[in-house]
């Protein structure tokens, strides 16, 4: 069995929020210098420009789960659709430093939704032998987004338009946004979530609709697994029975940022500056960073199903320590300022080959079907929580001890990771949600 034609649709519109989602979080990298200047920015507020919007973020994955329970995830991502068009819009056309928080802010809660609702949608669309590869065409979508905005930032420099550049530059977002928009209207509603509703002709339909082998077996697989959980279904994830999908889904998330891609992602004009390159170079480099994070997740995708994730987390961790080290060891010294590149370059390879392509399929196959879309919230909470603070502190950080100090912390944490993987963490690969349902959450 291969995927058919309506389950790739399906999955590469729900994926699209995630290219919406990489490219509106770091968009903000090319234009925050501007800013600083406009608005006299001191460390703490550029730091606050850039962590606004994550702001909001934590406070979207918060939401998101229980408003993806309600009305469903398709939806619910059409409203994120519509905050992703207002931020572009509101943000391109900031009358001051205040009205562009706000309207950053506003993208950052749809960030936060999409970024929960966009992989459990994709999740509980696809047959347990593509479900990785499926999932992780989120993840694939959120690099690409990054990349699209990096090149996007390039491109619009090289057009020297002057006081107006950070306003195209934050602004072109509104194009892909409106989009996703349309393309939500053409895709189905989960069956996983339909059966949830006792719509079980509908549950059936979409089944079959996306080519599963079985979808009557499927169907009952749910309809039991749902039945089991009826009593329970408004429940609070915060119970002793799910502490063990919890912990992996809090920490995976808090790991994925304390291995400090986001810190590289949005300042990385910075980091290069601070090494001595151009602005212009510096955003040149950045599209290298950009193109090999995207190249590497599609790697990533390709083995995520096949060495499976617990195998792929632990040899990014082994190989992102190694890296970090090594920048923090170039500021430190103030020395060897042309190995930045390819040190960063190889970071973010072993970072997309293992905790880009899995962090968000993982945290959608951990939790059963009751509480997925909250427990997804809440791993996508910690993610985005953890990012929010690290973006915050970096600037001050660097201000008042070195370049070299954030680094330094970053390698220590990935070792942590990888020895909290190797002895935590489950395989989860080519098991059914129900099985994985059965096997992390012990029966009453």
């Amino acid at each position: 069995m291969r995927p058919n034609v309506n389950l790739m649709k399906a999955t590469l519109t729900g994926a699209l929020g995630g290219l919406l989602f990489g490219f509106d979080t770091v968009v903000i990298s090319g234009a925050i210098d501007a800013l600083v200047r406009l608005y006299n920015l001191s460390p703490q507020n550029k730091g606050l420009t850039v962590a606004i919007g994550l702001v909001g973020t934590v406070i979207g994955a918060l939401g998101a789960g229980q408003m993806g329970q309600k009305l469903g995830g398709r939806e619910t991502l059409r409203i994120t659709a519509i905050l992703y068009v207002v931020s572009a819009a509101g943000c391109a056309l900031a009358w001051d430093w205040s009205s562009f928080l706000v309207f950053r802010f506003i993208g950052g809660l749809g960030i936060g939704a999409s970024s929960v609702l966009g992989p459990v949608y994709i999740a509980e669309l696809a047959p347990a032998k593509w479900r990785g590869r499926l999932v992780a065409a989120f993840q694939f979508n959120v690099v690409f987004g990054i990349m699209l905005a990096y090149t996007s930032n390039y491109v619009i420099r090289t057009m020297h338009l002057g006081a107006t550049e950070w306003r195209w530059q934050v602004g072109i977002a509104g194009v892909p946004a409106i989009a996703f928009l349309i393309l939500l209207f053409g895709i189905p509603r989960s069956p996983r979530w339909s059966a949830s509703k006792n719509r079980i002709d509908e549950a059936l339909a979409v089944l079959k609709l996306m080519g599963e082998p079985d979808p009557e077996s499927e169907l009952a697989d749910i309809r039991s697994a749902l039945q089991q959980e009826h009593a329970s279904a408004h429940e609070s994830v915060f119970q002793w029975k799910y502490r063990y999908p919890l912990f992996l889904a809090i920490s995976i998330g808090a790991f994925n940022q304390l291995a400090g891609i986001n810190a590289i992602l949005y300042y990385i004009n910075n980091i290069f500056g601070s090494a001595g390159f151009s602005q212009i170079s510096s955003d040149q480099q950045a599209i290298a960073i950009g193109a090999t994070n995207l190249l590497f997740t599609m790697v990533g995708m390709s083995l995520i199903d096949k060495l499976g994730r617990k195998t792929l987390l632990l040899i990014g961790a082994a190989g992102t320590a190694c890296c970090l080290a090594g920048v923090a060891w170039v500021f430190a010294t103030q020395s060897h300022a042309s190995a930045l590149l390819w040190l960063l370059i190889t970071y973010i390879a072993f970072f997309s080959v293992s905790q880009g392509a899995v962090i968000w399929v993982y945290i959608g196959e951990v939790f059963p079907t009751s509480v997925r879309s909250k427990g997804q919230g809440l791993g996508s909470a910690s993610h985005w929580l953890m990012n929010t603070l690290i973006q915050l502190e970096f600037p001050v950080v660097v201000q008042l001890m070195s370049t070299a100090t954030p680094f330094v912390f970053f390698a220590i944490m990935t070792v942590v990771q990888f020895l909290v993987v190797l002895f935590v963490y489950p395989e989860t690969k080519g098991q059914t949600l129900e099985a994985l349902q059965r096997k992390l959450v012990p029966a009453d």
